[in-house]
């Protein structure tokens, strides 16, 4: 059983890592305590923090997407407002200009994952899985779908990255 002392413990970890990063924690505490029991059991069993609501191998090489944060919540919360398990929302979600709704995943099937995460050795920049972005104020570099919402390093908004290459 996990102590609620070490669960308060992460909440203020994660807390303050979401408001360094420019992210908002879902402030259902209840529902957050529950997130944070299943991510420490995961820890627990596996080594590592993997999303609680989505299904971990236990091999990390395998799961390094769904560990928390994961590769998917800047687009899950650019889309919809919330990441896949809800841990992180935006501030439409926190202010109620927008609704909490059910989150697709969007974790490509193992075989997909494989073929993203093993690049072939000397492939032409051009052919990367997904755009490169950089943060015009910093010039952090990122490789996802979409720039995040917010720089990590210097904390610029969405707006302030261009695509790079």
């Amino acid at each position: 059983m996990i102590a609620a002392e070490k669960i308060k413990q992460v909440l203020k970890e994660l807390t303050e890592g979401a408001k360094a990063g420019g992210y908002l924690l879902n402030p259902d505490d209840d529902f957050t305590m529950e997130l944070i029991r299943g991510l420490l059991t995961n820890q627990e069993r596996f080594g590592y923090r993997a999303c609680p609501c989505r299904l971990a191998s236990g091999v990390r090489a395998e799961d390094t997407d769904i560990i928390c944060p994961c590769d998917y919540r800047d687009a899950d919360l650019n889309d919809h407002g919330a990441c896949y398990c809800a841990l992180y929302i935006s501030r439409e979600i926190l202010e109620k200009k927008k609704k909490l709704a059910s989150i697709p995943d969007r974790r490509p099937p193992e075989e997909k994952r494989t073929q993203l995460s093993s690049p072939e050795p000397g492939k032409a920049e051009g052919s990367l899985p997904y755009p490169v972005w950089r943060c015009k104020v910093c010039g952090y570099l990122c490789a996802r779908e979409e720039a995040p919402l917010t720089c990590p390093i210097c904390k610029a908004g969405k707006e302030r990255f261009e695509r790079f290459m």
